[in-house]
């Protein structure tokens, strides 16, 4: 993802364009095998499920990381505060197909120590999504993490009252960049 300052001036974001869809499931796996991805146990349990749909097509969309404090919340926030504050910013929600991809293709990210539990991890970034179920024995979505030099696709719980603090870092897709929304 590369550093931008044009559509949001007073904030330092990062912005990407991404490819995403146009492959099976195995294959994907395939990918992520291939480029030494470390996945954790609600990121398999995702990646496995039926619901968990990839697109025939493969499509571009334009996606975003703006931290919880960017979005307007310097005390942090819930959820639903977030994405509500992010679509009147033009911004859409990710489709949950999109994690594996943002995880092939951002690769640069760097590693953070973190001891938090119950909260995301320093330096994770959390793919904004819509969770395939709304239960709360299954994962809700994914984030991405470099921990011990390796990249991970990680798969996260978080109840609606969970509250994220301010530095945790969330990937929106643009509206209107390619996207479908």
């Amino acid at each position: 993802m590369t550093k931008s300052d044009h559509t949001y001036p007073d904030i330092s974001f990062i912005r990407q364009s991404v490819e995403a869809g146009g492959v099976t499931k195995h294959e994907l796996m395939q990918r992520l095998h291939q480029s030494a991805i470390r996945l954790n146990e609600y990121a398999n349990k995702l990646l496995m499920d039926q619901h968990f749909l990839i697109s025939e097509t493969p499509y571009q969309v334009e996606v975003i990381a703006l931290t919880v404090k960017e979005l307007g919340f310097p005390e942090g926030t819930v959820t639903a505060a977030l994405y509500k504050k992010a679509d009147e910013l033009e911004l859409t929600l990710c489709p949950i197909e999109l994690g594996p991809f943002l995880r092939l293709a951002y690769t640069e990210q760097e590693e953070h120590v973190s001891h938090k539990k119950n909260q995301a991890p320093a330096g994770s970034m959390t793919i904004a999504s819509e969770p395939l179920y709304d239960r709360g024995d299954f994962p809700k979505g994914f984030y991405l993490r470099r921990k011990d030099g390796e990249l991970w696709l990680r798969g996260y719980s978080a109840d609606h009252l969970h509250v994220w603090n301010p530095e945790d870092v969330f990937i929106f897709c643009v509206k209107g960049k390619g996207n479908t929304e």
